[in-house]
């Protein structure tokens, strides 16, 4: 019998014909025959491989038409598992899914592939499933060609990703496993590298670590393996908040090869005051050959952690291995700026200009766009550089290269404060007022930027008007409020900075420099020290090492009178950060237990970087020294 007269006596051809009759006579037969060659064919698409491939063990095959597979030789067609009935039913399941039924497609085209034992049949009806949002009947599909075909790596791919999306994570142990061990030597560390993604959206994230473990048992004894072995299980740990599981991993690996930069970098992740034997791992790794990348990393780890001059240190080593590396020479000339050493900053910036400039022609859109915000940061740097030295136009010449959109609330910010050292403040203000607000946070941001203006200018009444008048039309925002706070201990309204520091932490109980600020205020006072210690270490189990918060351990120690102690603090703190306010405090310390050449020290290097802070210049007064 041909394959339209098996069509046409087959009870399923009802169905058929209803698609076929939803639309005008004159449609019916171009239906049909985008049916067959488009829609219904990601399934059939590949027919002549179907046709062509011998028959499964067994099988009996049907004879196939020409007109649907050409034979292989003129005289002598091979058979194929595809017959008439099972091409009728692979296109019913296409018209199915066509007509809005995917859920009867997806079993045909299931039945269909276990009659053929075709992968792309099994993959099909995966996808119709997946995109029919059925998970479940994907995973059987899956099982089914896993069983079908227990060597098929694509097979076990799919059942691996099923469970793993449907947070059935504890079923998904033997299947990572077989996919490990079916991985080819040569690809075997990629695949294994590429775990902590294919687990990223598990929601037990400790339940994921200890399958992927179970799975890795073998890996992570390997020599060959072991270390990616150890690292990927390390990042499931990290994710799991396994902090003590993931300083094992870092070790382990870095035992099994201590030239693999992956531990390290997996421990750079944990550098912090709470977790310093992560650093020991870094080290080790720095003392070999690494990366400048990861130098560049271990750099900004350390100025997270405020450990400014070693960070410095670092970056110096990368300009000096690659003297045309533009991050390195930007975040270098920002630190140096930060501690005012002004030329050597000019320097390093516009080395990062000139490199930029010279390649920016061999870079994608991405890069175009990550240089042009370097760019743009390096301009505005400059340009405060040429403000501190009072050469304005010069100033208004590094702003007028900026040409990222994100970066000009900074740039007219710097403008608004050339105006305003040039006497011209209400100028500044009204064009940081007339920025346009494109996006939802850019009126904040306007907002921010007009106050640090008036805070910078002295004009502390002027904003703390400004966030009181704000406030009335928002919800509490803690920065804000922070600002608002600050301001009001400047114009001495210290009741109302109390209150405002108050709500901060009852609002958002983890902001760090609320606590910081209460306690410092009533240690300044010298009153309720023991509350003003308690605040302040609060604000250090937040921020863990900030040598600012240190600093008002350091000075409650003073007004408590405990002055060995305050000293240690506060050298520890000077040490981490050189500041002049830190160098006020720690100068009237050492003043006080009579070290005064070293107080002298310590206040004229305080002077070199910041001889205008208001905290030191009053120490100066208080204690009518003249360095």
């Amino acid at each position: 019998m041909d394959y339209y007269g098996l069509m046409f006596q087959s009870a399923r051809f009802m169905r058929f014909t209803s698609l076929v009759r939803s639309v005008p006579a004159s449609a019916a037969v171009p239906l049909l025959a985008v049916a067959c060659l488009a829609t219904a064919w990601p399934a059939m698409a590949h027919a002549e491989q179907l046709a062509q491939t011998p028959p499964a063990k067994g099988a009996v095959p049907a004879a196939t038409p020409a007109a649907v597979v050409a034979p292989t030789t003129a005289s002598e067609p091979e058979q194929s598992v595809l017959d008439a009935e099972l091409f009728y039913q692979l296109l019913l399941g296409e018209l199915s899914i066509y007509g809005g039924e995917p859920g009867e497609g997806f079993s045909l085209l299931l039945d269909g592939a276990r009659k053929s034992n075709d992968p792309k049949l099994y993959e099909r009806a995966i996808q119709v499933a997946l995109q029919g949002r059925s998970a479940e009947p994907a995973l059987a599909a899956a099982r089914a060609w896993a069983k079908a075909q227990p060597g098929s790596r694509d097979a076990n791919r799919y059942v691996l990703q099923i469970l793993v999306g449907l947070n059935r994570v504890a079923e998904s142990s033997e299947a990572l496993k077989t996919e490990i061990n079916g991985t080819p030597a040569r690809e075997r560390n990629t695949m294994i590298s590429a775990i902590p993604r294919i687990y990223a959206r598990a929601t037990d994230k400790k339940l994921a670590a200890t399958v992927v473990e179970q799975a890795l048992a073998d890996s992570l004894a390997s020599p060959a393996y072991g270390p990616t072995a150890w690292t990927s299980l390390g990042r499931l740990r990290l994710e799991a908040g396994d902090t003590p599981g993931v300083l094992e991993a870092a070790r382990r690996a870095q035992a099994l090869d201590t030239s693999a930069e992956a531990p390290a970098g997996l421990a750079l992740q944990l550098m912090d005051a709470k977790t310093p034997a992560a650093e020991e791992i870094v080290r080790k790794h720095l003392a070999g050959k690494p990366s400048l990348e990861f130098r560049m990393g271990y750099a900004r780890a350390l100025i997270d952690g405020q450990r400014l001059p070693e960070a410095v240190q670092q970056l110096q080593t990368v300009t000096r291995a690659k003297a045309d590396h533009p991050q390195a020479w930007l975040v270098l000339g920002s630190l140096e700026l930060q501690d005012r050493k002004y030329e050597a900053a000019e320097k390093s910036l516009k080395r990062h200009v000139e490199i930029n400039q010279a390649s920016s022609g061999n870079r994608n859109d991405a890069a175009r766009a990550e240089n042009s915000r370097g760019m743009a940061q390096a301009y505005l740097q400059l340009a405060q550089i040429a403000e501190q030295r009072k050469d304005f136009p010069l100033a208004e010449s590094w702003l007028a290269k900026i040409e990222s959109a994100e970066d000009m609330v900074n740039a007219q910010s710097r403008r608004a404060n050339i105006l305003a050292k040039q006497g011209k403040l209400e100028e500044g203000r009204k064009l940081l007022r007339a920025l346009p607000e494109k996006a939802p946070n850019d009126g904040r941001m306007k907002l921010m930027a007009e106050v640090q203006l008036l805070r910078d200018n002295k004009q502390y009444q002027a904003g703390y008007d400004l966030l009181t008048e704000k406030s009335r039309t928002g919800p509490v925002d803690p920065e804000l409020s922070y600002d608002r706070a600050m301001l009001a201990e400047k114009i001495g309204k210290l009741d109302e900075m109390e209150r405002l520091l108050r709500q901060i932490i009852a609002t958002k109980p983890d902001y760090q420099h609320a606590y910081n600020a209460l306690g410092y205020s009533l240690a300044e006072r010298n009153i309720r020290l023991p509350e003003a210690r308690a605040l302040i270490q609060k604000a250090l189990e937040f921020a863990p090492g900030d040598p600012f918060i240190t600093d008002s351990l350091g000075w409650v120690e003073f007004r408590a009178g405990n002055l060995a102690e305050a000293e240690r603090i506060l050298e520890g703190a000077f040490k981490t950060r050189p500041d002049a306010e830190i160098a006020a405090h720690l100068g009237e310390v050492l003043w006080a237990r009579g070290k005064r050449e070293r107080a002298l020290v310590v206040w004229r290097e305080g002077a070199s970087l910041n001889g205008d802070n208001e905290t030191l210049q009053e120490t100066l007064k208080r204690l009518r020294v003249k360095l």
